[in-house]
């Protein structure tokens, strides 16, 4: 049995082997079923990126000591991606239609700052060769793309490093010289790449949300830390070259702490309206409840469902619902406080949690966010093309803790109640739940 499961195991190595190698052939790669205007983006950059590595190969000389500086930063990056490859794959999955951000940048900005053009461009190479053969997430055209992006964003910086004191480069001058010179260059190389990176989001996806194709901003602080973590790395080698691993042995456990604390987020997160979900709703919840019983106040909980939502599944679309669900999501974020938690409960039912929400603060905040929903008009796209949705209603019950119970598990149904009974009662409209007395059981 053992030498069977080992020649399943060659016949599917070799299988995936083969595969790889097809996937390599640029008439295999399924760039060419783009839109016109995307191949031709695709084919300037990677073409400009290939113009500027064999335009640099004599722009400076080097030397010995360049070869060992780049061995350092390889060696750098390649254990980098080793000790972070397992949470990378998922994030990389994870950031499909937007820009993936990562911490490569520490090593190829490193390598831009004091490598000649040559060498920073085969330490580029490098990185993002090893980083696909090992997360083997992504298409072979899309890498040689982001390769090429940051080949250029790389030139970017050096020219502007050039421009501030071109005696000094590779390299940049001491001082604060060398302060405005690594921050202009960290600037050039960050938005040039983030632009060719966003352009290419939006050209392959034109119906896609703005926003969410510019990322979101504590990405660009990743991006930023990356960067000054290259500055530190140059620094290193150019003074205490063997002070690298001990800064490379710190970035891997931050690293890992920072990406894992990413997915805790996002896991409680609903994705399709960037709330919160029920799990985190339910635990922060629990918790005000805690707070509220020791110090003796109240707390409110809003729940809001959509009406008739169904229909516009069916008239428009699942598409337009969606789009309906995140704009109800915008709405009530905007509106809502600082310290209230409004989640997706499930389906199209909202809840919202207001600490230190009496009866009239609550009630209120319910009327308040059912005039909000009527008001909306939501432009969506069906199969017939364009439509704005108006006359959009929802039922809202709200319960307050103490009066409409003292546990979560009675204040959510007692909520859902109200809810269903705005609904029986003829929806668009706000329900309270009743009072609850010690001597009165919860309504059922």
């Amino acid at each position: 049995m053992s030498s069977i499961r080992h020649w399943r195991r060659w016949r599917q190595r070799r299988r995936t082997d083969r595969e790889r190698a097809r996937a390599w052939r640029p008439t295999q790669w399924s760039l060419w079923s783009a839109p016109r205007v995307v191949i031709g983006y695709v084919l300037v950059v990677d073409i400009a990126a290939f113009a500027v590595l064999i335009g640099t190969l004599q722009f400076v000389d080097v030397h010995r000591r360049d070869w060992l500086w780049l061995a350092v930063l390889a060696v750098g990056s390649a254990i980098h991606i080793e000790g972070a490859r397992g949470i990378e794959r998922l994030r990389e999955v994870a950031a499909e239609g937007v820009p993936y951000v990562n911490l490569k940048g520490m090593w190829t900005f490193a390598g831009v700052l004091v490598l000649p053009p040559p060498l920073a461009g085969l330490l580029i190479a490098l990185t993002y060769a090893h980083s696909w053969f090992r997360l083997r997430r992504v298409t072979p055209h899309r890498w040689l793309f982001s390769a090429a992006t940051i080949v250029l964003a790389g030139a970017a910086a050096g020219v502007c490093l050039v421009a501030i004191d071109a005696d000094s480069y590779p390299g940049y001058p001491a001082g604060i010289v060398g302060l405005f010179a690594v921050t202009v260059a960290g600037l050039a190389y960050w938005f040039t790449n983030y632009a060719l990176v966003v352009g290419a989001v939006l050209l392959s996806n034109p119906e896609a949300n703005a926003r969410a194709a510019l990322g979101r901003l504590s990405d660009q602080a990743i991006v930023a830390g990356s960067l000054g973590l290259g500055v530190a790395a140059a620094s290193l080698l150019r003074h205490e070259p063997w002070v690298v691993v001990v800064l490379l042995l710190t970035i891997l456990g931050l690293h890992r702490a920072l990406l894992v604390g990413q997915f805790q987020t996002a896991a409680r997160t609903d994705p399709q309206t960037g709330l919160a979900n029920s799990v985190f709703w339910h635990e922060l919840a629990r918790k005000e409840l805690a707070r509220a019983e020791r110090t003796n106040t109240p707390l409110g909980i809003v729940f809001l469902d959509l009406d008739r939502f169904t229909s516009i599944n069916d008239a428009y679309g699942h598409l337009a619902g969606d789009q309906v669900l995140k704009a109800v999501a915008n709405t009530l974020s905007r509106e809502l406080r600082a310290d209230d938690l409004v989640a997706r409960f499930g389906g199209e039912v909202f809840a919202v949690l207001l600490p230190a929400g009496d009866a009239v603060d609550t009630v209120a905040t319910g009327e308040r966010l059912r005039t909000l929903v009527e008001g909306l008009r939501i432009p969506v796209n069906s199969p017939g093309g364009k439509v704005e949705l108006s006359e959009l209603t929802c039922s809202v019950g709200v319960a307050t803790y103490p009066a409409s119970g003292t546990t979560l598990e009675q204040l959510i149904l007692a909520a859902d109640t109200a809810t269903y009974a705005a609904k029986k009662a003829g929806r668009n409209r706000v329900v309270t739940a009743p009072d609850r007395t010690p001597d009165t059981p919860h309504p059922a």
